[in-house]
């Protein structure tokens, strides 16, 4: 315990793998803990946007001596979360060479403590996969640092390989034929719960090193992994088991209906047939983390899918990735976005203020026509349709109706964004921002945002998709020439003020003058 707090009261920490998914969601809980962090990288550039003011980034990699003698300096306790999987076809040879450089270097360096993420999984039949993944792990704590290795199961977290694996299979194939692969049980655990573990490990009594099972609370099949996300999202699927479905089969099918290249799937569903279940309870003792279960797992990593992408600023995205000012259809997690802007010759306030009043009477500044067709097809089959129009023609407040559209947000000469209430296949978003450039211009950007639910969610949105091009950009242009409209008409009606003011003091001098 003296060797905890010790450790603690200066501690210098060393995180590899920050780039990646699960370091790069423990970086900014070390950071918030108000930990000394070093990030180790081989392309700095990629991490200097994401790191806190007090966050060093060094140079290097897990292969390089040199880099390594620099990067653990004065390190106390380092994180190994690196795997060659996704970047050689001999990841095992790369993985054995790396955690022997590195577990080497840490003992030349004086690190105290090395916390390392593997597989979970036992028996003489393991994969290559979990088997590198144990290796790894073993070469570590033979290095004579103590070291805890976490095994942990599938991970279940929004943007995770395992979770968009099944989110991609559920959401596309309303039909599944299941390998046997999908019977084997597994002991999910959440990305918050993992991430707890690894928090927890900083300060955990230890001698020596300790292997560590973690896990969450339901132990389920992948199929039950399946229909349980299945469920939460309000779609019903049919599975057809059949008897044999090789790996490399599996893979090559992933690869057609998921984000999962086919070389990362097939080592990844060679794994899957290793049943992988928490044998030893000690985590549970050791740590103070009450695991979720699958379904909890499953809602957070909706949950917090949701609040990331509403956090999402396309402006800023779209600055930072490609010189268009479009994206059509692009898709982000299980949503699809259409992203287009237009440069207006007014002031924020101005480019905003046909945006504050549209919908209602006002109408939304091209083929109103569909818009009320829309509307009348929304009443046939139980919706809100247009009817309800708005509370006020000139402002709006977060809660506020617009047809069949409510206000998500608002912020003044800024920010509209509108949740559809309409009857759809699906969630649906409309936003709008306004950003104020150079020489008294203005940018406004539209988004069109749908999360598709099931199959005919995405038949709804690509058989429509022709006709959203036509409405949103008609919708857009409109916006801007209202803007543009306004301020030339508020300029007329300046100069004729201005025009009536010089005639008054002209008349007035007259009047005095003949007097």
């Amino acid at each position: 315990m003296d060797e905890a707090k010790q450790m603690n009261e200066s501690r210098q920490i060393l995180l590899t793998g920050a780039t990646g998914y699960v370091g790069g969601r423990l970086l900014p809980l070390l950071e918030a803990r108000g930990e000394a962090v070093r990030c180790l990288a081989r392309r700095p550039e990629h991490l200097i946007s994401r790191i806190g003011p007090g966050t060093e980034v060094v140079c290097g990699d897990v292969l390089d001596r040199a880099s390594l003698e620099v990067a653990l300096e004065g390190v106390d306790v380092a994180y190994y979360l690196i795997h060659s999987m996704a970047s050689s076809d001999d990841f095992e040879d790369a993985d054995r060479r790396a955690a022997a450089v590195f577990s080497q270097a840490c003992r030349r360096a004086g690190v105290r403590r090395i916390v390392y993420l593997g597989g979970l999984g036992e028996g003489p039949d393991l994969s290559d996969h979990l088997l590198s993944r144990q290796e790894t792990g073993r070469i570590l704590r033979e290095s004579g640092v103590p070291t805890i290795e976490f095994r942990a199961s599938v991970v279940i977290g929004s943007g995770s390989f395992s979770f968009e694996m099944v989110r991609a299979l559920v959401e596309k194939l309303p039909v599944m034929i299941t390998p046997s692969w999908v019977r084997t049980r597994a002991q999910p655990i959440a990305i918050e719960d993992l991430l707890a573990y690894l928090l927890g490990a900083l300060d955990v009594p230890l001698e020596g090193s300790r292997v560590f099972e973690i896990g969450g609370s339901s132990v389920v099949s992948y199929g039950q992994i399946m229909q349980e996300y299945a469920s939460r999202r309000g779609l019903r699927r049919v599975t057809i088991p059949v008897p044999v479905l090789t790996p490399y089969l599996s893979s090559l099918w992933l690869g057609l209906v998921t984000p999962v290249y086919a070389r990362v799937g097939r080592h990844l569903i060679d794994g899957l047939r290793n049943t992988t279940v928490v044998r030893d309870a000690d985590a549970l003792r050791a740590f103070d983390v009450q695991p979720r279960d699958i379904g909890d797992a499953i809602d957070r990593a909706l949950a917090n899918e949701d609040r990331e992408f509403a956090q999402t600023r396309w402006s800023d995205a779209l600055s930072t990735t490609t010189t268009q000012d479009s994206w059509a259809g692009a898709r982000f997690g299980s949503r699809i976005v259409d992203s287009r802007s237009v440069d207006v010759a007014c002031s924020p306030a101005g480019a905003f203020r046909p945006i504050r009043r549209i919908g209602g009477n006002v109408g939304w500044y091209h083929a109103d026509w569909l818009w009320r067709l829309r509307g009348f097809l929304d009443l046939l089959v139980g919706g809100a349709g247009t009817r309800r129009g708005r509370r006020d023609p000139e402002t709006l407040s977060p809660g506020d109706t617009v047809d069949f559209w409510r206000v998500e947000s608002y912020e003044p000469d800024r920010l509209l964004a509108l949740s559809a209430e309409m009857r759809l296949p699906g969630r649906a978003w409309l936003q709008f921002e306004v950003e104020a450039l150079a020489g008294g211009r203005s940018r406004i950007r539209q988004t069109a945002i749908f999360d598709p639910v099931g199959l005919f969610g995405l038949f709804y949105w690509y058989g429509l998709y022709p006709l959203h091009v036509h409405v949103f950009r008609g919708m857009l242009r409109g916006i801007a020439d209202a803007a543009l409209e306004a301020r030339a008409d508020a300029e007329d009606e300046s100069q004729i003020i201005a025009s009536d003011s010089r005639s008054g003091l002209s008349m007035t001098k007259e009047t005095k003058l003949s007097a």
